[in-house]
């Protein structure tokens, strides 16, 4: 029996849970964990997973290794970022670098 696209993107998001970043590890750990407002990670949303997002605050946060930084990703993260939009969701985007060595600014964003 074929997987649904449903499926194969829960069994995606669940695989991604167990292998976060450690960029990933340390936001979620040490600040969005503990955080007044709820947040998940790797949540699927349409076509995407979304590697922190908070329900009550719409809210999609996003960490960049440098792949995202080649032209095919960048048009990818663009399009993304719109549907996102369509759906009443902002995006913030970090750097995994940005989290590394400026984890107090990050923070305060957020």
């Amino acid at each position: 029996m074929e997987k649904t696209h449903r499926q194969i993107m829960s069994e995606r998001a669940r695989r991604l849970r167990k292998e976060m970043t450690r960029q990933e590890r340390k936001l979620w750990y040490q600040f969005l964990l503990p955080y007044e407002f709820p947040f998940v990670t790797q949540k699927v949303m349409g076509n995407y997973i979304l590697d922190f997002y908070c329900k009550r605050l719409h809210l999609s946060i996003e960490l960049d290794g440098s792949q995202h930084y080649e032209p095919r990703s960048l048009e990818y993260d663009r399009i993304r970022t719109i549907y996102l939009e369509t759906q009443g969701i902002k995006e913030l985007r970090f750097t995994n670098r940005e989290v590394e060595q400026e984890f107090e600014g990050v923070c305060e964003v957020i």
